[in-house]
């Protein structure tokens, strides 16, 4: 059985409010999703918030997800018209970073509106950006990456970043930094599962054992192996048994078991999964 899992805290109304007020200054907007559930992680509010403007999809944290899938989400999105690149925010080679990746991208882009503004005599006029995703999809992270130096806050835990704020990314781009933002309802419930696992979604709301069992149920129609190769196991019951977690009475300690499993998911410890296919 599904759980219908739903996480909209009130500041994220007032998130969407304030993107739709700032939309209308903003050149292109830089969606950020996680590489691992490319779909899930998109919020359609950015569609209709953002239909008239420049798109960038950005797959964050591709050092996490399957490479060839990966590859397959980046030509899916390409298809539906939009600029898509699978970066890794921790990675330190500026040549290959994401930073280089989005900025070539994004002079790309705007080589229109730059040389019109030219003729125009406005050499110097930098673009505006808006970068805008879910709760703990790296954007923080990204961020410092692209403006060199630790201008965003960044925290392995959604719901960080509470106001929107401009930085510079060389003398070219205007940033706009948002807070992360999820949707009201998740139609499928899939979804908020797979953000569930991801960690997208406040732990604190959720049954981590009925989560790590939903994780374990997906893995099981990508790959039968990926609990194998990591615990000798496939339940979370025979897992807390390879792991000697029990309690008094020889019971297993089904949460530290639960916690465990979705915790070395997240780091990438059970490999790099990505959840979700391109159909």
């Amino acid at each position: 059985m599904q759980s219908n899992i739903q996480w909209y805290p009130g500041h994220m109304t007032k998130t969407k409010r304030m993107l739709a007020t700032q939309m209308k200054i903003i050149d292109v907007v830089v969606e950020l999703l996680d590489a691992r559930v490319p779909l899930s992680s998109r919020n359609p509010d950015i569609d209709t918030l953002a239909k008239d403007k420049k798109r960038v999809l950005v797959l964050n944290k591709a050092d996490l997800a399957d490479e060839k899938v990966t590859a397959r989400w980046e030509d899916y999105f390409s298809g539906q018209g939009f600029f898509a690149l699978a970066v890794n925010a921790k990675d330190n080679d500026k040549k290959k970073s994401g930073a280089a990746k989005l900025t070539a991208a994004l002079k790309k882009i705007m080589a229109d509106k730059v040389e019109k503004q030219k003729q125009r005599g406005r050499i110097n006029a930098p673009i505006r950006a808006m970068i805008v995703g879910i709760p703990n999809v790296g954007k923080s992270t990204f961020i410092n990456q692209l403006v060199g130096r630790a201008g965003a806050i960044a925290a392995d835990r959604p719901g960080v970043t509470r106001g929107r704020q401009w930085l510079k990314v060389g003398g070219e781009f205007d940033l706009m930094d948002t807070p992360g933002v999820l949707w009201p309802k998740f139609d499928d419930p899939m979804v908020g599962i797979r953000l569930a696992c991801t960690g997208a979604v406040n732990d604190d709301i959720l049954d981590r054992i009925t989560l790590a069992n939903h994780l374990i149920e997906i893995f099981e129609t990508l790959d039968t192996e990926i609990l194998q190769r990591r615990y000798k196991a496939n339940t979370l019951e025979g897992i807390g048994e390879a792991r000697g977690f029990k309690m008094k009475g020889g019971v297993i300690d089904l949460e530290r078991t639960a916690i465990t499993v979705l915790d070395e998911f997240r780091d990438g410890k059970l490999g790099r999964i990505t959840l979700e296919l391109p159909n």
